[in-house]
């Protein structure tokens, strides 16, 4: 390094000098090296045959790069932490570090050093082994123990070569090893290397972080538009529920011809679908939050899934869907909440109706499952099917589903989510299976006992 200095100052006159000092020092390395050396590989010539204690070739004691590492290496940025007890050995580390680029800050010893990267960010810290009262190890160890410094990079340097050193200073954390007297394009390329690793680790930081608050915010977000549908709800039914009664009673009131029965007929009905939305915010929402109770009572399948049939019936008749039953004969009475359980199964067969084409069918099978234990209920439909990108939200609350023909929606998302809930209160479970053009099945399980944790005095319906 006194040698490059010395031409970079115009002094030529001492380059002679150095480069013997240097080559002499070398020669001194190779006679130690080999006099500790217990693999036979190292000389005492130092010179272009050489071999270091690792079994790396070297040239007039250096270890060389090849021409194509140095590509890419000339821009350098970052704030460095120069840990050396030799002034000299600081100063000169420090010129060659700040000409390649770098911000260089220096400390005579390991105390100092650990104060400044306390008070300070740096981005890398070359760090002497061998120093008094606090020696590198014990150094890298406090770095590695601390929560805000353990992931600055460190590279060790040393004069000592000997493997277990290097390999130690991997053990405790170290990011690279460095010996002394070393090669500039080695220690130019190590850098580097470090500080990418370094910028990489923080991005993948920063990214964690950004995504963290983009959660939060997101959390937040659907909180509010939670509390602001909730409290929509709650203002609407009581009006609603007013109008459906004062709709009901025009009959009573005066008389109507058939025109106007059948705008009252449109009217009714858009209520009353306004009117289970809101119910079915309202559930939802209830489930979510656990203040949901079921009211159980004993069963008897045949007369819930009558009236399951009955309420969908219309549709089916409107549409020119068949709406057919397989329904095993030796069904059990069945604990549950008799409300819950047969809006799950007018949630499905409606589904299943409004997206099955007229001349198609609609199927709902029940019976016990193989192990006795619980009665399955499957709707199965010859509609055109779902996509299989929704599949992983069709449960999911306002998760809709859009239709491929006419890229209509498929309702608001509360139906299925209402499903889900009631049968997982139950103690049960819900799946789908559909393929594109051959339609959709909704199958799922309630236990013949009730769930611990939801069990009522328990009475025949």
């Amino acid at each position: 390094m006194l040698t490059e200095r010395a031409r970079e100052v115009g002094q030529s006159d001492f380059v002679p000098d150095l480069e013997k000092v240097a080559s002499a020092g070398q020669r001194l390395l190779g006679i130690i090296a080999g006099s500790f050396d217990t693999t036979g590989t190292a000389t005492l010539d130092g010179g272009p045959g050489d071999k270091s204690p690792l079994g790396e070739p070297q040239t007039e004691g250096f270890i060389e790069l090849p021409k194509r590492l140095e590509i890419g290496l000339n821009h350098a940025e970052g704030r460095l932490l120069v840990v050396d007890d030799d002034e000299g050995n600081r100063d000169v580390l420090s010129q060659r570090l700040k000409k390649q680029g770098y911000a260089v800050a220096t400390a005579k010893d390991g105390r100092q050093a650990l104060d400044m990267l306390e008070a300070g960010d740096y981005d890398l810290v070359l760090l002497d082994i061998m120093m008094p009262e606090m020696d590198g190890y014990e150094v890298l160890q406090r770095l590695k123990e601390n929560d805000r410094l353990r992931n600055v990079p460190v590279i060790m340097i040393s004069a000592l070569s000997e493997m277990e050193s290097i390999v130690r200073c991997v053990e405790m954390g170290a990011e690279d090893y460095l010996p002394k007297p070393f090669n500039a394009v080695l220690l130019k390329a190590r850098l580097g290397a470090c500080l990418e690793k370094k910028r990489g680790r923080d991005r993948e930081l920063q990214l964690h972080e950004q995504l963290q608050q983009n959660f939060r915010k997101l959390q937040e977000l659907e909180g509010l538009r939670d509390d602001l549908t909730n409290m929509i709800v709650h203002d609407l039914r009581t009006p609603l529920t007013s109008v459906i009664a004062a709709i009901q009673t025009l009959d009573v009131v005066g008389t109507v011809n058939r025109d106007q029965r059948e705008v009252i007929k449109i009217a009714e009905t858009g209520s009353e679908a306004l009117l289970a939305t809101i119910n079915s915010l309202l559930d939802v929402e209830k489930f979510e939050s656990g203040a949901m109770d079921l009211e159980y009572t004993l069963l008897s399948l045949p007369e819930v899934i009558s009236s399951a049939m009955a309420q969908v019936s219309p549709l089916a008749n409107e549409k020119g869907v068949a709406l057919d039953q397989e329904i095993s004969s030796d069904l059990p009475w069945l604990s549950g909440d008799e409300n819950k359980l047969q809006r799950v199964l007018v949630n499905l067969l409606g589904n299943a109706l409004k997206f099955t084409p007229s001349g198609g069918s609609v199927t709902l099978q029940v019976r016990k499952t193989d192990d006795k234990q619980a009665i399955e209920f499957c709707v199965q439909d010859t509609g055109e099917g779902i996509p299989p990108e929704a599949f992983e939200r069709i449960f999911q609350k306002f998760g809709q589903v859009d239709s491929r023909k006419g890229g209509s929606s498929m309702g608001t998302g509360l139906g299925l989510t209402f499903c889900k809930f009631a049968v997982e209160a139950h103690g049960g479970q819900i799946a789908m299976e559909s393929t594109l053009g051959h339609g959709s099945s909704f199958c799922f399980t309630i236990p013949l006992s009730a769930p611990t944790s939801n069990s009522a005095s328990v009475v025949p319906a």
